[in-house]
């Protein structure tokens, strides 16, 4: 089964940078879309941003002008990026692909 897995959580300071990234464990055909979720505390999982493979991008609303989705180079691997985190920013964030395949997650917590 295919699964897969991130890398790039932590802690970082508000303002800071963030680069998770996240791959398929198998070779399997290209995912015709991937994204990234987030769920904070008490709060529901939320769509951060989702791009489909050939390019169209979605960010939700929270993260709109500050985070960016890009697909890796290598097939079935995608990025968010972010330069300008805040304390609200802090979540588990999952990667997801068709067929209901999601990772099991990375903290990320923004704090001073």
């Amino acid at each position: 089964q295919v699964q897969l897995v991130e890398s790039g959580g932590g802690l970082v300071q508000p303002g800071g940078s963030l680069r998770l990234y996240c791959a398929a464990s198998e070779r399997v055909i290209s995912f015709d879309f991937m994204a990234w979720y987030r769920q904070a505390p008490g709060k529901q999982r939320e769509l951060v941003a989702s791009v489909t493979a050939d390019g169209r991008i979605t960010y939700g609303d929270s993260a709109k002008g500050r985070f960016t989705i890009t697909r890796g180079n290598v097939k079935n691997t995608v990025l968010l990026l972010s330069n300008s985190l805040k304390p609200e920013d802090t979540a588990v964030y999952y990667c997801h692909a068709p067929d209901n395949i999601w990772g099991q997650g990375t903290q990320v917590t923004v704090s001073s």
